[in-house]
């Protein structure tokens, strides 16, 4: 029982006990003087009827007339006149006065006995009669319990009117309790409140206090963690120069993006040089060198900021080298990134190395999942070194293998796909995510798509995925991919884990009919559980009212891929994410890689500050999956504990 409720009913109860006191305690002083007016009340009666008798008494018929009037004007339970001598009843008259409405109980509990009187008839000298009256305790009792009723009613309008003002007072003193219990359970969601208004109340005050103390000091805690984490990421993977990434983040995102079969996309490779660099350093010195370098990456993001595929993955390799990899992107779409980047560099000229034509040289260079990283990076100095040779225009794009094929093919792709979606043909494959100390336990199945192309095995969502996104219709995919998850999860009580697309976050009927179809299946809330990439993260404003929403619904949310932007967990802490799906590319060769170890390790800390899980994805090899136990991550996802595969 709250403590809220336990105040009210001492109150109540309080009143109970004040009333009953207080309605004995007055019982018993009305009982003694009730029973002396009942006792008066008898004699007086017997008094008047002897005398109103002495000069009658001879005479019966007066005699039972003046009995009977003095019966019927009061409450008397009998009268009688005796004769004195013989003791024989000359009249008599008795009855039983009605209960007026007291309950036979409340008669009991009063024990008010009858009274009575006596008086002597005289005639003459001589003792002629005696007449004796017994006085009935009804009209007593009657009093008695118009009383109790009042003194209940009042004690009743007490009772209403303390309960309400004690509810008030007690609801508001109390609120900083109410207020303490939210936030600890807002840390459990990996919130962190402070209640800025202290309670007047001392003893309140100081556990408020201590409270907002400690919210503080674990907020403070967390931030520390994430701040350092980030610091120790920007210097294993950032260029310090132009802020880019460097060369070692950039291999490792190249050799997870080609190497996974199930997401990996064909795109381009782009390499770009800055001509003579130790000649611009000579000439301009390291300062206007430097400052040229950073143009060149801001033109760069510039450049690139219309293909956000390309998000995370524009590099500065190495002296005047930079890299960019658009995973998705098609034959037009590389021609005109390299023709804007030709166009945007012309405008370095102004910058002091107007004797250096061209100040860069662009080299592109096609590539499909499974190829091999080193390869692709050969073939992307080949481009460039055939660009540095020529001397207009100062790029070059060379094609191979199903990327020259898939030029011209976006009318096919469009039907193929528009008719695939209004007949939905596309199927569920389903990836075990296991619990690391047990893998046999499996903690929830990753849902992805298949294409039914009906002349093999179906095709796997990096084949089309990045054509849904060039025809917008991600929102589409999405909601019929719910609409078959909802109907596969009655069937079958695994847990699911779906993601959902930047698109269908962005798109306000989508979400609409996202959350109309949660609503008609809240039971299934527990077992499912949506998955937003980090690049496709919303912004944070529309990020909150989406899990707000979700949580409402019984449903949860989870971060994928994370990594790249590892600051922003700061952001995410109050989110009350189910998990975080720590990006393949850190856990590739982790047992080989000590900074990637480094990584994972401070971002299990950050996680494990806050009391939310970590999942590693896609383990492939034994000795992947050695070290991540080791460091405790709790769950692995990936080829190394099962394949995506239909359900069975």
């Amino acid at each position: 029982m709250s403590l809220f409720k336990q105040l009210l009913l001492a109150i109540c109860l309080l009143l109970v006990v004040a009333f009953s006191g207080s309605f004995m305690v007055s019982l018993e002083s009305s009982r003694s003087q009730y029973i002396n007016q009942l006792r008066a009340h008898a004699q007086d009666a017997a008094t008047a009827l002897a005398l109103a008798l002495t000069p009658n008494i001879d005479d019966p018929a007066m005699v039972e007339l003046m009995v009977s009037s003095i019966f019927d004007s009061g409450y008397y339970a009998s009268i009688k006149v005796i004769e004195q001598g013989t003791n024989a009843v000359l009249v008599e008259r008795h009855a039983v006065p009605d209960s007026a409405g007291v309950p036979a109980w409340f008669i009991r509990l009063a024990n008010l006995e009858p009274a009575g009187g006596d008086a002597i008839v005289s005639r003459g000298w001589q003792q002629a009669a005696r007449v004796e009256v017994i006085s009935h305790p009804m009209f007593a009792l009657a009093k008695l319990w118009q009383s109790a009723l009042g003194s209940l009613g009042w004690l009743l309008l007490c009772g209403v009117l303390s309960a309400v003002l004690g509810a008030l007072l007690l609801r508001r003193q109390l609120r900083p309790l109410d207020y303490m219990v939210a936030q600890s359970h807002a840390i459990a969601r990996r919130e962190f409140l402070s209640l800025p208004e202290l309670p007047r109340t001392p003893e309140l005050r100081r556990v408020v206090q201590a409270m907002n103390q400690m919210v503080e000091k674990l907020e403070a805690l967390f931030r520390e963690q994430a701040e350092r984490s980030e610091q120790l990421r920007n210097e294993a993977y950032q260029d310090s120069l132009t802020g880019l990434a460097n060369r070692q983040y950039f291999e490792m995102q190249l050799s997870a993006q080609v190497s996974n079969l199930e997401e990996a996309r064909a795109g381009y490779l782009l390499l770009l040089r800055v001509q003579d660099l130790t000649g611009l350093n000579a000439r301009l010195g390291g300062q206007r060198s430097d400052q040229l370098l950073l143009a060149v990456g801001e033109q760069l993001r510039r450049a690139c900021a219309r293909y956000p595929q390309t998000h995370d993955l524009i590099a500065r390799s190495r002296g005047g080298e930079f890299a960019v990899l658009a995973p998705g992107l098609v034959h037009d779409e590389a021609i005109e990134l390299a023709q804007a980047l030709e166009a945007s560099l012309q405008s370095l000229h102004e910058t002091g190395a107007s004797d250096v034509a061209p100040v860069a040289c662009i080299g592109l260079v096609s590539y499909a999942p499974a190829d091999e990283p080193q390869a692709l990076l050969t073939q992307a100095d080949e481009a460039l070194a055939r660009a540095e040779s020529q001397a207009t225009p100062s790029w070059i794009c060379l094609e191979q293998g199903p990327a020259a094929q898939a030029v011209g093919s976006q009318q096919a792709w469009h039907s193929r796909l528009d008719q695939a979606l209004s007949k939905g043909q596309f199927e569920l494959f389903f990836q075990p995510v296991v619990d690391c100390q047990a893998p046999q336990r499996i903690l929830h199945f990753k849902v992805t798509s298949r294409l039914q192309d009906g002349q093999g095995e179906p095709l796997a969502a990096g084949s089309f995925l990045p054509w849904l996104e060039r025809f917008g219709w991600m929102a589409r995919l999405d909601a019929l991919m719910l609409e078959r998850v909802l109907k596969h999860l009655p069937r079958h009580h695994a847990a699911l884990a779906l993601n959902l697309s930047a698109a269908t976050l962005a798109d306000a009927q989508a979400l609409q009919r996202v959350y109309a179809l949660l609503a008609q299946h809240r039971a299934l809330g527990p077992r499912l559980t949506f998955e937003i990439g980090e690049e496709q993260l919303p912004e944070q404003a529309v990020l909150e009212q989406f899990t707000r929403r979700l949580h409402g619904l019984g449903f949860s949310l989870a971060l994928q891929r994370f990594g790249g932007r590892f600051s922003m967990i700061g952001n995410l802490a109050h989110l009350g994410l189910a998990y975080l799906k720590v990006d393949g590319g850190y856990i590739r060769n982790i047992d080989q890689e000590q900074h990637k170890r480094l990584f994972i390790e401070a971002i299990q800390r950050a996680a494990h500050s806050i009391d939310l899980p970590l999942i590693a994805e896609r383990v492939e090899t034994q000795g992947e999956l050695k070290v991540l136990c080791e460091m405790g991550v709790q769950g692995i996802q990936g080829q190394r504990v099962g394949r995506p595969a239909p359900w069975r």
